[in-house]
């Protein structure tokens, strides 16, 4: 392995004309200069990509891809087809990378021989974007711990409350340095990770739906104290704005399969089943779950769900009942702090 090993950063870029240049001039401005940075338009239908080509002729470690519209698991599969470097990162294309991002992630998985490493992130509103911005390009100060764990899988689905979390290292159990969820971002990969594996093309969830095969090939994960990534909220996007019938039914085609990996190891699947008995319950409340198509697949879902539960063990329902219960806590105090950022 070379002492400057190239990484690769996937964008995928979807009508951001908006905020693309904070993400994009934050991945430019890494300390870590030996990067491949590759832009995936999905075919916007605004100015995206044409500012997606401007950045490349600036700076020739930009790569540009153009593409139909397909979704965002479909560009960053061909980012993962053209990536070239030995580590692999993501970022959303309205985000902002701190300026010693790469640099930490890399020295942390060379020095733990870990197979990704993570840091902390925090989240912002639209009208904090040049503060965050001027703060990203100072860059954080070096991590006061980096934390390695095994069994990645497990930590997935038993470390994912907040309550948890917070209890757990005042315990002294360092619950928060092995929390992570679905996103990819704030992550650096070994490259070979993703060897065989894509995210599935045109359905919400991808990043669900790949999580639990991702972390069952994984042994170490390095784990930094450091605030690394600034994740913007607004309340265009999927996560906050999608509510219809099919993004809750692939979350729970995502949350059946990660269950029956999980119990499949002998790891209880608490984050899953929370997924699981959501999505099912958020069906039942989608707008157009009156038609026959999706009552039929609503049925389903539910049988589906049923069978899994079933094999849980009186002690397994018990510990996913109540992290459920405390995670539906949480969320409510989350969402209404997003609701509030601005």
């Amino acid at each position: 392995m070379a002492d400057n090993p190239l990484v690769t950063i996937i964008v995928p870029v979807y009508n951001a004309k908006r905020y693309l240049s904070y993400c994009v001039e934050s991945i430019l401005g890494q300390s870590y200069r030996n990067l491949q940075i590759i832009l995936v338009d999905d075919g916007s239908t605004d100015t995206s990509g044409k500012l997606c080509d401007i950045f490349a002729v600036k700076d020739p470690r930009v790569a540009v891809i153009h593409q139909a519209n397909g979704g965002i698991g479909k560009a960053q599969n061909a980012g993962l087809d053209h990536a070239e470097g030995d580590y692999i990162a993501f970022a959303d294309n309205d985000d902002i990378l701190d300026r010693r991002n790469i640099e930490y992630l890399l020295h942390a998985l060379l020095q733990t021989n870990a197979d990704m490493s993570k840091a902390r992130w925090r989240q912002f509103g639209v009208s904090e974007l040049d503060t965050v911005k001027q703060q990203a390009a100072v860059g954080a100060s070096e991590p006061g711990t980096i934390t390695v764990f095994r069994s990645p899988l497990r930590a997935y689905q038993t470390v994912f409350c907040k309550s948890l979390r917070v209890i757990g290292t005042a315990l002294g159990q360092k619950t928060e340095a092995r929390y992570f969820n679905e996103a990819n971002w704030c992550r650096l990969y070994r490259r070979e990770l993703w060897d065989g594996l894509r995210f599935p093309e045109g359905v919400y969830a991808q990043d669900v739906m790949v999580a639990g095969e991702l972390y069952s090939r994984m042994n170490l994960v390095a784990d930094l104290d450091s605030v690394l990534y600034n994740w913007l909220q607004s309340g265009s996007s999927v996560t906050h704005s999608e509510r219809s019938f099919s993004f809750y039914h692939d979350n729970v085609e995502a949350g059946a399969a990660n269950f029956e990996l999980a119990l499949s190891q002998g790891i209880t699947p608490m984050r899953s089943y929370y997924t699981l008995m959501g999505s099912v319950a958020e069906e039942h409340a989608a707008n157009d779950a009156k038609c026959d198509q999706n009552l039929r697949t609503l049925d389903e879902d539910v049988t589906r769900a049923e069978v899994l539960i079933a094999k849980l063990t009186p002690c397994q329902r018990m510990q996913c009942a109540l992290t459920r219960g405390l995670r539906l806590a949480d969320k409510f105090v989350y969402d209404r702090m997003v609701k509030n950022m601005r």
